[in-house]
């Protein structure tokens, strides 16, 4: 004789476990590419092509998480008799709703802030730069610019118009 429990398609322990591991899968979408790029950290062909690849899956990925983490929070909800196991329901979610969130944000553009403002200095007025520091060179219908790499090494870009054309320095 089977009892009402053995009769149910998903076992509650196995809806836990799935709802966790979905969770995980989540985080671990958004979380890795911003540890492979990272600011002032060498990188390989390879981590970048992870980093790109889990980048682009992440928004649909994570939705779909979401989707089937609400719809396993909403079946175990009136199996948690218990107020903590209702509690652990919503705090489980909360972080793979943050995932989906932080998925569809561009968090390489918070990294790597464009200096959007560059001032000039001529040449001899520029008394930050010293001889020995290197520089992006532009040159472009007679007009000539350079960024000291020394001042780009937080921002990494600059945004510019040289010889009336629009540029991006980067390194």
């Amino acid at each position: 004789m089977t009892s009402e429990n053995n009769k149910t398609f998903l076992r509650p322990w196995v809806a836990w476990v799935a709802l966790l591991l979905i969770v995980l899968s989540g985080l671990a979408m958004v979380i890795i590419p911003v540890f492979i790029i990272m600011p002032f950290k060498a990188q390989t062909e390879r981590g970048m092509e992870l980093s790109y690849s889990l980048r682009s899956w992440s928004p649909l990925v994570t939705l779909v998480g979401s989707v089937v983490a609400l719809a396993l929070a909403v079946w175990l909800w009136p199996r948690a008799r218990r107020w903590w196991r209702k509690a652990a329901l919503v705090i489980i979610l909360i972080p793979l709703l943050a995932a989906a969130w932080f998925a569809r944000q561009n968090h390489f553009e918070w990294m790597f802030n464009p200096l959007a403002n560059a001032s000039y200095a001529k040449t001899g007025e520029a008394s930050f730069v010293a001889d020995t520091d290197m520089v992006i060179a532009v040159e472009k219908n007679g007009e000539s610019v350079a960024y000291p790499v020394r001042l780009m090494a937080y921002h990494h870009i600059v945004e510019d118009t040289v010889g009336g054309t629009p540029i991006v320095a980067t390194y």
